[in-house]
């Protein structure tokens, strides 16, 4: 062996190598997963991994709101609708549909777009 060392031009581009090849491997062990579909990536919601808890956050968002730190948009979300437990049976609802007027059955159709 002669000792001679590699031009600086091949130990450049075998790391710009690693990097180009080693990085996308190294990303995709994330939330974000390249895959051959429109959007190029696949999102898995159970590898997201987060060191604060949902109030952290809520609080968070709600000194940035007061301290006007948020930009348009980003505080724009609305609060989520309350969940409210129906108070009628799925045969309730079915029976009264059921024995509605026609005029109750043109006014329930209204509320919907033709389609």
């Amino acid at each position: 062996m002669t000792g001679r060392r590699p031009p600086l031009f091949s130990v450049i581009a075998s790391v710009a190598a690693v990097a180009a090849l080693g990085l996308p491997t190294m990303a995709s062990a994330g939330y974000w997963h390249s895959a051959n579909n429109e959007a190029g990536v696949v999102v898995h919601p159970a590898h997201f991994k987060s060191d604060r808890t949902r109030e952290q956050v809520r609080a968070e968002t709600e000194t940035a709101v007061r301290q006007d730190r948020l930009s348009y948009g980003e505080s724009s979300f609305p609060e989520p609708a309350p969940s409210t437990a129906s108070t009628r049976t799925r045969q309730q609802v079915i029976d009264a549909m059921r024995n509605e007027t026609s005029a109750q059955h043109r006014e329930r159709q209204s509320l919907y777009p033709a389609g």
